[in-house]
């Protein structure tokens, strides 16, 4: 007779307790053996890795990925639709690379949510990135900063339950931090899980113009110095782990701190120097990043390819642009239509076309999910003033009740769209998304049950997502 297994419900209610005899330590432990009842499922760990390609600053649907022909004069896009390689999927003019690739990716047009207080940039972000909705709003509208309290950024969540089979840089997000105006980094860290988990941070010295700043990375901190050589340092290493077995009082004071794990994380990652040669972008012919586009954006997502390619679980490559702001940022209060059509979109479409292309050619598309997505959309009736903000004719608000995600690769569907929009992209009327099951589904794709527990900082269970993985999206 087997066992039976505790569900999620029955950990959360008995908390630190105990039910059938067991521990909270050995439900969880049995629950992670029990494994998920999705499994066999379509889409099931079939991605090695994810790309997640944050456009934070909330780009505008339906002047990109969901136009709409024959509405009012105050919603129309500026943009003419186009057709794509696949009929249904029909894009604006802003898109014409990613047009020619729609036979490799879903569009998903039914992603919803209700806003969670004040839908501000850094809400959303935490929301879109975590899972959870924040605890507190102050009245500006702007969040409390990164805290150790935090939900974990999805990516800290998947690299610690599945680590890289190989040594190498688990989570890279690059190349500048989340930001809403002072708010920084939040959901960009592992919060609760520990420093130990959080992503390495790859932002070079530059503002968000400046387009050279993927030329000046440097790797050097992942190099051996020319004076210590292999042997020397594998001889620290051991004598480090001696050490160490003597020393548990001390182990025990720097615990909370991770050091032992950031050590043997770094010694791997020197003596392998799998992420110092990733990081060497000069190795790419130069054809092919004209291709992605030689901007902050289109090197970083040629580097995501490098670092995926090279082992690395999760990478975050966050929109250059901070994300209440002008110029390419997606926050088109105003101007909606120079900034797009000049400086946003010819940057956006060459990378992620690019990309997927590139993915697929060297045979990496299958085991990689890619997913583009912002923390929201932007309101169908342009000057509208939906979150405060002043905007002009040219202008859309913030609108977190329908929006379009990008998905491909990882076992998902090629060449299909999912859900669709109201007739002026204000809703979803078929197959609504929240970002919990857009999460979720990340989580699934991986190999990982959205509903396993981890402890937060009070040492409470908490599920890693609440939602459900759309299983539609795989093939």
């Amino acid at each position: 007779m087997s066992a039976h297994q505790p569900t999620r419900r029955e950990i959360l209610r008995v908390g630190g307790g105990s039910l059938l005899g067991l521990s909270l330590a050995q439900m969880l432990e049995l629950q992670a053996r029990a494994g998920s009842s999705a499994h066999g499922a379509p889409g099931w760990g079939r991605a090695r890795s994810v790309i997640l390609i944050f456009l934070q600053g909330g780009p505008s649907h339906i002047d990109l990925w969901d136009p709409k022909d024959g509405v009012p004069e105050d919603v129309v896009s500026p943009f003419k639709t186009i057709p794509s390689r696949v009929p249904g999927m029909e894009l604006t003019e802003l898109m014409p690379r990613l047009s020619e690739v729609t036979d490799k990716l879903t569009l998903i047009r039914s992603m919803s949510y209700s806003p969670n207080g004040l839908f501000n940039h850094t809400a959303a972000h935490y929301q879109m990135l975590t899972g959870y909705t924040t605890d507190r709003v102050s009245p500006s509208g702007q969040l409390e900063p990164p805290s150790p309290k935090d939900f974990p950024n999805l990516g800290c969540n998947i690299t610690r339950l599945r680590p890289p089979d190989v040594p190498m840089l688990p989570f890279v997000m690059m190349p500048r931090p989340l930001q809403e105006s002072n708010v920084i980094g939040k959901a960009g860290t592992a919060g609760f899980l520990g420093r130990a988990h959080d992503p390495f941070t790859l932002y070079p010295t530059g503002d968000d113009l400046d387009n050279e700043k993927m030329n000046r990375i440097q790797a050097g901190d992942l190099a051996l110095r020319g004076e210590l050589s292999l042997a020397r340092l594998e001889r620290r290493a051991k004598l480090r782990s001696a050490l160490n077995e003597r020393m548990e009082a001390v182990d025990r004071a720097v615990a909370q701190y991770d050091l032992d794990e950031y050590t043997e994380r770094a010694l791997d990652l020197v003596l392998s120097g799998r992420a110092r040669d990733a990081f060497d972008i000069d190795a790419e012919p130069d054809w092919l990043r004209d291709r992605y586009g030689r901007t902050t954006f289109g090197q970083c997502c040629l580097l995501a390819r490098r670092l995926v390619e090279a082992g690395t679980r999760f990478v975050q490559v966050n929109w250059p642009k901070v994300a209440n702001s002008d110029r390419h940022s997606w926050d088109v209060h105003k101007d909606l239509n120079k900034r797009m059509k000049n400086e946003a979109a010819p940057m956006l479409d060459p990378a992620l076309a690019s990309l997927l292309t590139d993915l697929d050619a060297r045979g990496l598309l299958d085991e990689t999910l890619v997913v583009a997505v912002g923390e929201f959309g932007r309101s169908p009736r342009k000057g509208l003033s939906t979150s405060g903000n002043d905007n002009d004719a040219d202008g859309r608000d913030h609108w977190p009740y329908c929006f379009t995600a990008v998905a491909a690769g990882g076992g998902v569907k090629r060449g299909h769209v999912h859900g669709r929009s109201d007739e002026t992209a204000s809703a979803p009327i078929v197959d609504p998304v929240h970002p919990g099951d857009l999460l979720a589904t990340i989580y699934h794709a991986v190999g990982i049950d959205p509903e396993t527990i981890v402890m937060n900082h009070l040492n409470q269970p908490r599920e890693l997502v609440k939602g459900k993985p759309v299983l539609d999206l795989f093939a």
